[in-house]
């Protein structure tokens, strides 16, 4: 097998080969230039003279993050025998810190020949889809080292690549591409990474991932209206207006639409990587007729990354009642407000419209749902001694909660009748222990929850059959964060969590798992009660003396907006 890199570069050659022959005959000539004109590579250094075994081995790991040139910086430290080396059949990310020894029973360095052990912690590993698994696990690779004309060099090794953190941010870049919810009309984020250079090259390869379809994390939840088939009928190119030109074929049968769902996939994921514009063509015709040449704005209204209102203020449920968060902290009108419920914990939707809470009632936990505190809200007839955080889906048609840190349940209000309770398939998740916390990302396509501790992602797949189920469960950075208390979702594509750790009492984990980030800390007296965030919104989180906010930037400092309510429950409409 040749390598991956060089397979996918002949596959979408090919592939414009292949779909000419359908290539209409009022096509418009165009005067078209390739992407990846005008770059000049430029690799890592390569082996310095002198350097002994261990240290040749460490330089070759780190040089291995790039993948330019078919790897050519890693090569250099490869003797003749071992350029065969296979780098695309796997790719493991360690943590940065790794050490590079003689591997046991490895001969004196002072022989030609020795073995030298790399050793470290892998977070996980990248796709060949371009997607990051967690996988925390102990590393150990041996490879072979030979000293010819006084030069140390690896002889024999294993395939695959194994990439520090640190160097992998370096030399690889996050994007977003993007796919179909299959229950709403919109399309949805899905986090990929790229190498960063040639920059040129990233939009062929974007084009690539879309035609593969979602990543593991997202398969079954999201679909696409690429079809199995589709392809592209020539390489991405420049127009001479400086357009990006794609031109798909096998595309199937779209309706309206299902093609501007298309063109949304299309333009904001290439937006990902700097394409302002695109033409966007099915077999040499332009997919929207009306508008050939398609940008951010034109489907800007299909993306259903959700954000709540800039209007919509953050609650806070404290002392059994239910008050805006801010310079009033005015309690809501009606019994949520005025202690006619004992109120534990709530949610609203992403506009602001609907409410739900959570309701003590002796010694028992109460969902209460209704079109807000001043429409007033009543039970559903869903009932437990224990009973989580509630959230709701983007559209505010169903709202989750956990019965006793073991059955997820969904209510419908959907406005065809009164509210309906539902169960979720979470036996995947529940497998892992008790669900202390479980919240929706606001794009409705996944979940964070904390399960005896620890903190898991997955995704909300939604079947045929009317089957709600939790799916493609990653646990993230176990080693990093400890016991998890909480969590909530700061955006699609990263969720913040409250923890017993503490030099990390809060943290900012992407939800691949890929990186973890401590927030500040001073100013919070632990442990930690809740968590709330949203985007572009300041950080939430009570301690034992209350709610306390945090926007970064030049803020130094945490800084309290509700005192003496240890119990206090804050969050954001979503």
């Amino acid at each position: 097998m040749r390598r991956v890199t060089v397979a996918l570069a002949l596959l979408l050659a090919l592939s414009g080969v292949a779909g000419c022959a359908s290539v209409p005959g009022s096509s418009p000539v165009q005067i078209l230039r390739r992407v990846t004109e005008g770059e000049t590579a430029v690799l890592p250094p390569g082996p310095v003279d002198g350097t002994d075994a261990g240290g040749l081995v460490r330089g070759f790991v780190e040089a291995s993050a790039s993948s330019t040139d078919d790897y050519g910086a890693a090569r250099q430290f490869l003797a003749p025998e071992a350029q065969q080396w296979d780098a695309g059949a796997g790719f493991t990310v360690l943590e940065p810190q790794f050490d590079t020894v003689p591997a046991p029973g490895a001969s004196d360095p002072s022989t030609d020949v020795t073995r030298i052990r790399i050793r470290g912690t892998s977070v996980g590993r990248v796709t060949s889809s371009g997607s990051f698994e967690p996988a925390p696990a102990p590393v150990q690779i041996d490879v072979t080292v030979v000293r010819r004309d006084g030069q140390w060099r690896i002889s024999e090794l294993p395939d695959g690549v194994v990439v520090p953190l640190d160097e992998f941010r370096t030399h690889y870049r996050g994007v977003r591409t993007w796919f179909v919810d299959p229950s709403r009309p919109v399309v949805v984020p899905d986090l990929r990474y790229l190498p960063s250079f040639p920059s040129r090259a990233q939009a062929a390869r974007v084009m690539e991932l879309l035609l593969a379809g979602p990543s593991g994390a997202l398969l079954g939840a999201v679909g696409s209206q690429l079809a199995a088939g589709a392809r592209l009928r020539s390489n991405v190119a420049l127009s001479e207006t400086g357009a990006l030109v794609v031109d798909l074929t096998r595309v199937g049968d779209l309706d309206e639409p299902g093609r501007r769902l298309l063109a949304a996939q299309v333009v904001l994921s290439l937006a990902e990587v700097n394409v302002a514009r695109v033409q966007l063509l099915v077999d040499g015709i332009p997919l929207l007729p009306e508008r050939p040449v398609l940008s951010r704005e034109d489907v800007a209204d299909l993306s259903g990354d959700t954000q709540p209102g800039a209007d919509v203020p953050a609650l806070v449920a404290a002392g059994g009642r239910l008050r805006e968060l801010g310079a009033a902290a005015a309690e809501l009108p009606g019994p949520v407000g005025n202690g006619g419920f004992d109120v534990e914990s709530a949610a609203s939707t992403v506009d602001g419209q609907r409410l739900a809470a959570v309701a003590r009632s002796a010694g028992r936990r109460l969902l209460l749902v209704g079109g807000g505190a001043e429409a007033g809200v009543s039970e559903v007839g869903l009932g437990a001694a224990d009973m989580s955080r509630p959230s709701w889906t983007p559209t505010g048609s169903e709202v989750w909660t956990v019965l006793d840190q073991t059955t997820v349940a969904r209510v419908l209000v959907d406005g065809s009748g009164p509210p309906r309770t539902g169960q979720v398939n979470a036996d995947e998740l529940a497998a892992f222990g008790p669900i202390q916390d479980l919240r929706l990302s606001r794009d409705g396509m996944r979940v964070v929850a904390v399960v005896a501790g620890g903190l898991y992602t997955a995704a909300v797949t939604r079947g045929i059959d009317g089957e709600v189920a939790v799916r493609n469960i990653r646990r993230l950075r176990p080693d990093d964060l400890g016991e998890v208390v909480s969590a909530d979702w700061r955006s699609a594509e990263a969720v913040v969590a409250i923890t017993r750790r503490p030099d990390r009492l809060v943290a900012q984990v992407s939800v691949d798992g890929l990186s973890v980030q401590g927030l500040l800390v001073n100013n919070l007296t632990p442990p930690l009660g809740a968590v709330a965030a949203a985007p572009s919104r300041p950080f939430l989180v009570t301690d034992q003396s209350g709610v306390w906010s945090f926007a970064g930037g030049d803020q130094d400092a945490w800084r309290q907006v509700l005192g003496a309510a240890p119990d206090a429950v804050p969050f954001y409409p979503g």
